[in-house]
């Protein structure tokens, strides 16, 4: 026994010479020392000694265990050591080294504007409310005064929710992404809240696509109704608008139009902000405008249909509308240069990190 535990003692001493990281020696250190170690195992064997040679054996194998123990002490203190000092110089910073800039990312050019836009009409009290882009057509088409045969409401223009081909009605009719936020008119009156000075910035979806569409696009909706509402005051919000948003330097013009939730109705034209008004860019006839001028939306005095459709009397309320796209309207900026709006949901990084 005298024999076996000297060189167990040995084979410890000389595994502590070749171990190389702590887990190494907590293996060694339960591999001898462990609860089920081979010192502890040894040990076991001395009540089958002779009582003269138990005491002696007992006093053997004590000191074997203690050397054992603190030579295992004073390797891993070392190691621990040596260990800590390689963490500490591979995770050193030299704080006087210029750091490394994380890259920020910014709002979507859209969303930019869609901010500025609220701004912009909160200073003349429009207050931003939100109305349903997965609509009825009871308030995307019947309310605004458009019926069944209107062209805007066949399949080629609108998109209809349906099952396997076909297209679900409820209680107000079909369900359409909603093509405009006109649909927001009708439900702002429903409210009973008077007057009403709105603006509904939402998504909307038309089966349209070229340079100056996109299927899923932005639009903003702006709605007032009040007593005495006159055509004047939608051509003062007209004014402000397209001066404090495109500059000073862009022109406006006012063309006669024919909308079903309208009456009178008009188009808003400004000089195109690609070419500035000359129907040129680059020597050859602009993409975005063709001949100087752009459209920028559709306004009109609400119509009487759609003030009695949200339960109002058109002989006591009057009140006008428009409704814009946002990309468009952005689009039209001057120095901006975008003349094909596809471009600001192609994820090019290139287009997007100039914004």
């Amino acid at each position: 026994m005298k024999n076996e535990l000297e060189q167990l003692k040995e084979e410890f001493l000389k595994g502590l010479e070749d171990v190389s990281d702590s887990l190494g020696l907590e293996d060694l250190r339960v591999q001898y020392l462990g609860r089920k170690g081979r010192v502890p195992l040894l040990m076991k064997r001395l009540p089958t000694l002779a009582e003269d040679v138990r005491k002696e054996m007992g006093q053997l194998g004590n000191e074997v265990k203690r050397t054992l123990e603190l030579a295992f002490t004073e390797t891993s203190e070392r190691m621990q050591a040596r260990e800590r000092q390689q963490n500490e110089q591979a995770q050193w910073i030299d704080v006087t080294q210029p750091g490394v800039r994380p890259e920020l990312g910014h709002l979507h050019l859209t969303t930019q504007a869609i901010d500025e836009i609220s701004t912009l009409f909160a200073r003349l009290g429009f207050v931003r409310v939100r109305h349903p882009e997965v609509e009825w057509d009871h308030y995307a088409f019947e309310t605004l005064n458009m019926p069944k045969s209107h062209p805007a409401r066949d399949e080629w223009e609108t998109f209809f929710i349906g099952d396997g081909g076909r297209v679900e009605e409820g209680e107000k009719g079909k369900i359409v992404l909603t093509p405009h936020t006109s649909n927001g008119q009708v439900r702002e009156m429903e409210k009973g809240q008077l007057p009403i000075r709105m603006i509904n910035i939402n998504k909307t979806y038309r089966r349209q696509s070229d340079a100056s569409h996109v299927p899923m696009f932005h639009q903003f909706e702006g709605l007032m109704i009040d007593k005495g509402v006159t055509i004047t005051h939608l051509k003062g919000v007209f004014d402000f608008f397209v001066k404090e948003f495109f500059g000073q330097n862009r022109e406006v013009r006012l063309r006669p139009f024919h909308f079903r939730f309208t009456e009178p109705s008009m188009e808003l034209d400004i000089t195109c902000g690609v070419c500035l008004g000359s129907g040129v860019n680059e020597g050859v006839k602009c993409k975005i405008c063709k001949e100087g001028w752009v459209e920028l939306g559709g306004a009109g005095m609400v119509h009487p249909n759609v003030l009695k459709a949200g339960g109002l009397d058109p002989e006591v309320y009057s009140g006008f509308a428009f409704g814009w796209g946002v990309e468009r309207t952005m689009a039209m900026k001057s120095n901006l240069n975008i003349d094909d709006i596809r471009v600001l949901y192609r994820n090019d990084l290139r287009f997007l990190e100039q914004f």
